[in-house]
């Protein structure tokens, strides 16, 4: 008799995410055997846990904060964008071995397509924030061919870093001048906590946005943030940032459980409801 397939989601904290939610929807839905659990990780104990996951009957366990990066280390193999991203979010335990994947780019795209299927990787992407998602954001955007990304960040050093690390047409502004780059761009994605249920606001100036500009948040809590909202109040095309978290779940559950799943309206609602 075969094993009952397990995948997981590894973090610390991790009582805050969304994926059982995701996952179990998905599984419920397609009336797979299996099992999506959270799981508490210290730092101190992600490798004996990952290298012990397998003989437990795990096929995979996504990754999220702080782990990311370790868990990239840890693995055997890696696909190329994991390795560029520099960071990884979704394992797979195969014949005794971790392979590593990142599909943060995977899922910022296909939402953004989702949403504004009329964007083009034409002119100039403005990316705020200079984190791990911000990473995911540059490599994809760059491997979608747009010719000029500017970055910007609250830390001016740590935007440079991201810059120098990631191979992509990147420029860096100070964090006071990316609303006059905004005027000027064709994508602006926010990367940053700003705006989330629990922290300050994205502070902007009124009339920021240009109507042919397109403007995605990656905070889907609360899913229309203040920047979606100026940015609809502009006529732009406004995106919200749950997609995002629903897209990059895909390739991971199809390589778990043998089932390549959709994307649809309910299950938005009910990771929303979650």
């Amino acid at each position: 008799m075969s094993k009952i397939p397990l995948a997981g989601v590894i973090g610390c904290p991790v009582g805050h995410s969304r994926s059982p939610v995701l996952h179990g929807t998905w599984l419920r839905d397609y009336g797979i055997k299996g099992h999506y659990v959270p799981l508490h990780v210290e730092a101190k104990d992600l490798a004996a846990v990952l290298h012990t996951l397998p003989a437990m009957g795990f096929v995979g366990v996504n990754v999220t904060i702080p782990h990311k990066e370790a868990a990239l280390a840890l693995a055997d193999t890696a696909t190329p964008m994991a390795r560029a991203i520099g960071a990884a979010n979704t394992l797979s335990f195969v014949d005794g071995h971790i392979h590593a994947d990142n599909t943060d780019g995977y899922g910022f795209m296909q939402n953004l397509r989702d949403g504004a299927p009329a964007w083009r990787a034409e002119g100039m992407a403005l990316v705020l924030g200079a984190g791990g998602a911000a990473r995911a954001v540059i490599v994809a955007l760059a491997d979608a061919g747009v010719p000029r990304i500017v970055l910007s960040n609250r830390t001016r050093a740590r935007a440079e870093v991201l810059q120098a690390e990631i191979a992509a047409p990147v420029s860096v502004v100070d964090w006071a001048e990316w609303p006059q780059a905004a005027a000027d761009a064709a994508l602006v994605v926010n990367t940053t906590s700003l705006g989330m249920a629990g922290q300050p606001a994205l502070d902007m100036p009124p009339a920021l946005f240009d109507p042919r500009t397109v403007v995605t948040d990656l905070v889907y809590t609360p899913l229309e943030t203040d920047l979606l909202r100026q940015a609809r109040a502009c006529g732009c095309v406004a995106v919200d940032g749950l997609g995002m978290l629903l897209h990059q779940a895909v390739p991971g559950f199809a390589r778990w459980f043998g089932r390549r799943p959709q994307v649809s309206d309910a299950l938005r609602a009910a990771v929303l409801g979650a």
